[in-house]
């Protein structure tokens, strides 16, 4: 058994699906401690898991929050360049605080976040073997697809690859600061150089918990990457109240939420409120946290808005989802075989939304192209259109087939135990999506 070490970026988006993996490692008699930020103390406590605080002096109590105010106010590239500075940022703190903080729990394995691209390296400094675990889309650059954070269309052929590879030369170079900063704490501390993205990554094993079914594909991927499925645990999240008496069972339920950190633009609400309104569609409004719901009185169609939201209970009574493509909701409305519209605004969200319409399973408009009359065609079109509810339904049934968290849980045992293999710290060649 291990006593494993968790890194992942501070977002729900992140710490729910790891939390959930953490908590099935333990429940195969490992130890697990989550290394985070004070504001996260308590979700993970809540969790089952164990908490050991890291950016004392960076990350005080209520860092969160601001961050998530300044993001939220932001869309595509200007939110990608703020999210890196705070990469960047965290990046210091990571190389700072960790190493201490692993020995004085006496961890002997980590699992990194790919977005804590600082992660992997503190584990060779250590000389720890490290699992990356990617709870967002899967970041390896890959010329035979779009970049996660582009909204592009999948193609083949030689114009798709110039263009692809395009788009990671750009992925890339946003990353550079964060890039540069690991390669000279990597000189500091001794180690090989690992130029690149991709070489930030574990050479024993990289797990998403997207689904292989929900892939582009084609994907060439190392050949220790593994596709998996959602990493969902009911039972990690805190409870939420909701005023269910209000649901009126003879409509049809619409779901709409933008997640925690693009929550922050009431104009898309209002606009997904004007294009659900209507006699046979009953519409759910989460904020995800982030803003009071008395600032959007007077919604046409008069939906239901609420700060925080019961979100996996809501699901298995929707309709359809209205999302921001942050890949939880969009994997979590998939498990329940619900269709949804995509209105990506950044990070990896334009790839859930190109996933989705390269799946059939609903449609992706983004944000900045978003209107009133664009979402109203598109809520139509999914809904009305049998195909969109079918499609979604075979997904589910290959969701519940790949049993996701015990696949991961699988994976990662697997890597640890076999991290002394001839070969095993060297990652050679690619692999075809589909794993």
């Amino acid at each position: 058994m291990h006593r494993i070490g968790i890194l992942s970026f501070s977002s729900p988006g992140h710490y729910y699906p790891l939390t959930a993996l953490g908590r099935r490692l333990r429940s195969r008699g490992h130890e697990v401690v989550y290394f985070q930020v004070a504001d996260l103390e308590r979700p993970i406590r809540a969790a089952g898991l164990e908490f050991r605080q890291i950016g004392r002096d960076d990350f005080p109590a209520g860092a969160l929050r601001a961050r998530d105010e300044e993001l939220g106010r932001l869309k595509g590239l200007a939110a990608l360049r703020c999210a890196m500075r705070g990469l960047l940022r965290q990046t210091a703190m990571l190389f700072r605080d960790v190493p201490a903080a692993v020995r004085e729990e006496g961890v002997d394995a980590l699992l990194v976040d790919q977005i804590e691209m600082a992660g992997g390296t503190v584990a060779e400094h250590l000389g720890l073997p490290f699992v990356s675990v990617a709870a967002a889309l899967p970041i390896n650059l890959d010329p035979t697809v779009p970049p996660s954070t582009v909204p592009w269309s999948h193609r083949r052929g030689y114009g798709a690859r110039v263009r692809n590879r395009l788009g990671n030369g750009v992925f890339e170079w946003t990353c550079s600061g964060v890039l540069r900063a690991i390669d000279r704490q990597r000189l500091a501390w001794g180690l090989p150089p690992a130029r690149g993205l991709n070489a930030k990554f574990s050479p024993l094993a990289q797990v998403s918990q997207l689904p292989a079914a929900l892939e582009l594909p084609g994907r060439r991927l190392p050949p220790h990457f593994r596709h998996t499925g959602p990493w969902v645990d009911p039972q990690a999240r805190t409870r939420v109240d909701f005023p269910w008496a209000r649901l009126d069972p003879d409509r049809a339920l619409v779901y709409a939420s933008m997640g925690t950190l693009q929550n922050g633009v009431l104009r898309t609400f209002r606009m997904i409120a004007e294009a659900c309104a209507g006699p046979d569609l009953q519409l759910v409004i989460s904020l995800g946290g982030g803003q009071d719901p008395s600032l959007l009185g007077g919604l046409p169609g008069d939906p239901i808005v609420v700060g925080y939201a019961p979100q996996l209970d809501l699901l298995r009574l929707a309709t359809l989802t209205i999302t921001h493509g942050g890949l939880n909701t969009a994997l979590e409305s998939l498990a329940e075989g619900v269709p949804m519209v995509v209105l990506p605004v950044a990070y990896d969200q334009p790839g859930v939304g190109t996933r989705v319409e390269w799946a059939g399973v609903g449609r992706s408009i983004p944000v900045g192209r978003l209107t009133v009359g664009r979402l109203r065609d598109a809520v139509r079109e999914v809904l009305g259109a049998p195909t969109y509810r079918e499609r979604a339904g075979l997904l589910r049934t290959e969701i519940e087939a790949a049993d996701g968290l015990n696949r991961a849980a699988d994976v990662i045992e697997a890597a640890l135990s076999d991290r002394t293999k001839p070969g095993s710290h060297r990652a050679a060649g690619v692999v075809r999506s589909g794993s």
